[in-house]
Order: structure tokens, then C-alpha cells, then sequence
């Protein structure tokens, strides 16, 4: 649902871009939105590309794995 959400406000944002251009020249508005646009773009792509990152998973340290083994190995021992 997400990921339909940000492109469907990748392609509001571009085609508001698309609409304002030929005004950019005489409408002091129609900068400002274009400027806008531009923006929001930028800001929905950011969001539409990390939602399809994979999410990271944490990593123990080394001082975890250390004592991880340790433990195994004494576990190992006791039986």
C-alpha cells in the first residue's frame, strides 16, 4: 500500500512540474510551485526508494560471538 502511495505522489508531484514549466517565466506563482513540485519529488522518490530496501538485520558484535562460543563450548564440556 505504501510503495502505491509514494508513486502515485511521484507522479503528482512530476506532473504538477510538467504543468507549471511553460509559466515559470511570467508567474511568480507558478515558480514557487514548480519549485515545490520539484521538491516533494525529490522528497517521494527518496521515501519510494527505501521502501524497497531490504531491512537490516543486527549484527553482533564480536565480544557476542566470542562469549556465544565460549558458552557452547562449555556446555560442551559439562556433558
Amino acid at each position: 500500500m505504501r510503495k502505491e502511495v509514494a508513486k502515485i505522489a511521484m507522479t503528482t508531484a512530476l506532473g504538477v512540474a510538467v504543468f507549471t514549466a511553460p509559466f515559470l517565466k511570467k508567474n511568480r506563482t507558478a515558480k514557487s510551485i514548480h519549485t515545490g513540485a520539484g521538491v516533494l519529488l525529490t522528497g517521494f522518490a527518496l521515501w519510494h526508494h527505501m521502501l524497497y530496501q531490504p531491512e537490516k538485520r543486527v549484527k553482533n558484535s564480536p565480544k557476542e560471538k566470542k562469549d556465544k562460543i565460549l558458552s557452547e563450548n562449555n556446555l560442551k564440556r559439562e556433558k
